[in-house]
C-alpha cells in the first residue's frame, strides 16, 4: 500500500548523465557495474571511482570472466562515439542493461565527482 510513497532512483536508461550514474550510486545500489573502455594507461591516470577497466580490445572477451548478463552496466570511452561503440558491442555479446554515460569521465570530472588513480610503483 506505501511502496508508491518509498523514492527509488530513476531506470536506468540507453544514454545516461552523469548526474543519473551518480544518483544510483548514492543510492547505494550495488547492483550496478562501470567500465572503462580507454587504454590501461588512461584508466591508471584517473577514472570513475569504483570503476573496471575492459579496454576496447579486450571487452568482450573478457566481460564474461567477471560480468554476469543481466547486470546494470554504465559504459564510458574516450569519446561519446566510442562509448557508443562499447554500448553496442556488449549489447550484441548478450548484456541488454548497458547505459552509456554521455560526456565520460570529463563530464564526471566537471561536476566534481569522485575520481581515483593507480600510481606506478616503481622498483
Amino acid at each position: 500500500m506505501f511502496s508508491n510513497l518509498i523514492p527509488t532512483p530513476e531506470p536506468m536508461k540507453a544514454q545516461s548523465r552523469v548526474q543519473d550514474l551518480k544518483s544510483r550510486l548514492d543510492w547505494g545500489e550495488p547492483a550496478l557495474t562501470i567500465i572503462d573502455t580507454r587504454s590501461r594507461e588512461a584508466f591508471n591516470a584517473s577514472h570513475i571511482q569504483g570503476a573496471i577497466s575492459l579496454p576496447m580490445d579486450v571487452l568482450v572477451s573478457r566481460i564474461g570472466e567477471t560480468i554476469e548478463p543481466a547486470r546494470d552496466i554504465y559504459v564510458y570511452g574516450e569519446t561519446d562515439e566510442e562509448t557508443a561503440q562499447a554500448a553496442a558491442k556488449l549489447r550484441e555479446a548478450g548484456y541488454p542493461n548497458v547505459a552509456e554515460l554521455t560526456g565520460g569521465l570529463a563530464a564526471w570530472k566537471a561536476v566534481g565527482y569522485p575520481v581515483e588513480a593507480i600510481s606506478a610503483i616503481i622498483a
